[in-house]
């Protein structure tokens, strides 16, 4: 699927891919939802991720907004070291419950949602995102952080759906 370039195919995009998601999680039992599977994720621990990540964004947006250093993935943190930040945000959220985590999660939506509805074309596309250190707009920082990892997450839990089925 190509990249969003609009502000309008942005907020489809992501409100096609969560509404997506959301179906699929109405379908998952607090039991289920805590079932370790691939690299023993559940699938509690990828929508606390997904939330997580969102916030990183919206962080990463706020930072250089004001000019301040943005940290990428996270402070201390290196793209190459990935599997580790993971897992330490695994480790700091491993007592939330399904019903947090799915309330958590549309939370962290809501705020991207709240972002994108008051930026402009130009905000969004105009220019590379301040202090994202590429070519990447914000526009393209927040379909990444959003309706990308929406599509994913989605696949993941009904993978395990299956899994659990079977």
């Amino acid at each position: 699927m190509p990249a969003a370039t609009t502000k309008e195919d942005l907020l489809a995009v992501a409100d096609k891919e969560f509404a997506k998601l959301q179906t699929v999680i109405e379908t998952v039992s607090a039991d289920a939802a805590v079932i370790k599977f691939d690299d023993n994720w559940s699938m509690r621990d990828v929508l606390v991720h997904r939330a997580h990540w969102i916030d990183l964004f919206l962080g990463w947006y706020a930072d250089g907004q004001a000019g301040k250093p943005v940290a990428f993935p996270a402070p201390g943190y290196k793209w190459n070291q990935l599997k580790e930040y993971n897992a330490q945000v695994l480790a700091a959220h491993q007592d939330v419950d399904w019903d947090t985590a799915k309330a958590e999660f549309e939370a962290a939506h809501q705020r991207w949602h709240q972002l994108i509805d008051g930026l402009d074309q130009e905000a969004l596309y105009g220019k590379p995102m301040k202090g994202g250190n590429n070519n990447w707009t914000t526009g393209r920082w927040a379909e990444a952080a959003a309706s990308s990892h929406y599509r994913s997450a989605a696949k993941f839990i009904r993978a395990c759906l299956r899994q659990v089925a079977a």
